[in-house]
């Protein structure tokens, strides 16, 4: 009867041992920022935590475990001033994450986000691909120089510097699972042209202190890639594809002589405080608010922030640069983008563009094309809205992939 009693107790001080192990795996969530939703996941494995934010492409972040149990955790991320704590119960761990004074609830669940992105390239390739490094003053860029399927290196052939949209990101421009910097580079290397993409200072593999920088010191990094590309003597045609803010960087590098063509994805043709006025007002009537704010009121909001990206963006006039173009262009819009409209923005490049005789275009081969029912990333959209881009598959129209590299293949 001992024997049995003691066997007994061993079991239940097993069952006690596995019931204290800490919490563990991953674990995902969505915050409610009101007008979208963003995707949170933590990584728990032995005593340490990484987090993910897929829907802006940045994953194994490094956090600090202040605190962890069987039914409990308290982490945090210093460099993103954020916290989360929570408790489990029922399978699901309910808590809050805030950061720089926000608080808001976030409950996880076990697993990690998955999404259905078919167009995202898988091998194995049958071009090649190679890792470069290019430095800009203090910013080291690390990218991804791919050439075109079945070149052998004794024909030059065209490239460009793929230069992506506001805020930090990866060198596939990665957004809601989405990479269409990647898309872009496979489609294009089926096609006979190269490209180079790289993560923006301060991200991913790159490294550099960009919270002082403004588009200037971002131009400034894809010059040093441009030179790079200069360099190795193998390409016909340098040029440049940017997306948003890299558009107006391609506009920028076109009027000072740095690349033989550009590809300008949702471009700004306005000066940034009309832009920032009409996101705002967009922004506004979504969530259900009758008022309208004035230019001004958005400069003072700007100037009262302190941010130098920002303060150089509201100032920044695209147009004395679009003025001095003088290469090939090929100008792409969504007609249902709701961050740089196409209805404000084309008719501004439009009438900027350098005219010869019979007012054609002093730089042949430009062309201006507005795609209906495209959004501000080029997918097939309803509305336009950006919490739609994480809901659609499709990463870019294949009609705009099509119209890049036929139109640079004509070069």
């Amino acid at each position: 009867m001992r024997r049995l009693v003691t066997i007994f107790i061993a079991l239940a001080l097993m069952a006690a041992g596995l019931r204290a192990q800490p919490v563990s795996g991953s674990w995902h969530g969505e915050l409610n920022l009101g007008t979208s939703k963003l995707a949170i996941v933590f990584h728990f494995e032995d005593g340490r935590c990484t987090m993910d934010s897929p829907d802006q492409g940045a994953f194994d972040i490094p956090a600090v475990v202040e605190f962890i149990s069987a039914d409990s955790v308290s982490v945090s991320q210093k460099d993103m001033d954020a916290k989360y704590r929570g408790r489990l119960k029922d399978g699901i761990i309910r808590g809050r994450f805030s950061q720089r004074g926000l608080s808001l609830p976030l409950d996880l669940t076990p697993g990690t986000i998955e999404y259905s992105r078919p167009q995202s390239p898988a091998g194995p390739f049958l071009y090649k691909s190679e890792e470069v490094a290019f430095s800009n003053g203090d910013a080291s860029l690390s990218g991804t120089l791919t050439y075109p399927e079945g070149w052998n290196g004794k024909k030059k052939i065209p490239v460009a510097i793929m230069v992506s949209g506001s805020g930090l990101q990866n060198r596939d421009e990665e957004l809601f699972g989405h990479k269409p910097f990647l898309v872009i580079a496979d489609y294009l290397a089926r096609r006979g042209i190269a490209t180079l993409r790289y993560d923006d200072r301060g991200t991913g593999a790159s490294k550099g202190d960009a919270s002082g920088a403004t588009t200037e010191d971002f131009m400034e990094d894809a010059v040093s890639g441009l030179n790079l590309l200069k360099g190795k003597k193998k390409f016909s045609k340098v040029g440049v594809i940017g997306h948003s803010e890299g558009g107006g960087i391609a506009f920028m590098l076109a009027s000072r002589g740095q690349v033989d063509f550009l590809v300008s994805l949702a471009g700004p043709g306005v000066q940034g405080d009309s832009i920032l006025l009409l996101q705002n007002i967009n922004a506004l009537r979504k969530a259900g608010f009758p008022m309208t704010p004035t230019k001004e009121q958005i400069r003072e909001s700007i100037k009262a922030q302190n941010n130098p990206w920002l303060d150089f963006f509201i100032d920044y006039d695209p147009a004395s640069d679009i003025r001095r173009i003088l290469v090939p262009a090929l100008i792409l819009n969504g007609e249902k983008d709701t961050q740089v409209e196409a209805a404000v923005n084309i008719p501004a490049i439009e009438e900027n563009l350098p005219r010869g005789g019979r007012g054609k275009f002093v730089a042949r081969k430009t062309e201006i094309k507005v795609y209906p029912d495209l959004n501000h990333l080029f997918q097939h959209c309803t509305t336009g809205q950006s919490e739609e881009y994480k809901q659609i598959e499709e990463t870019i129209s294949e009609e705009v992939l099509s119209d890049i590299a036929a139109w640079i293949r004509k070069l």
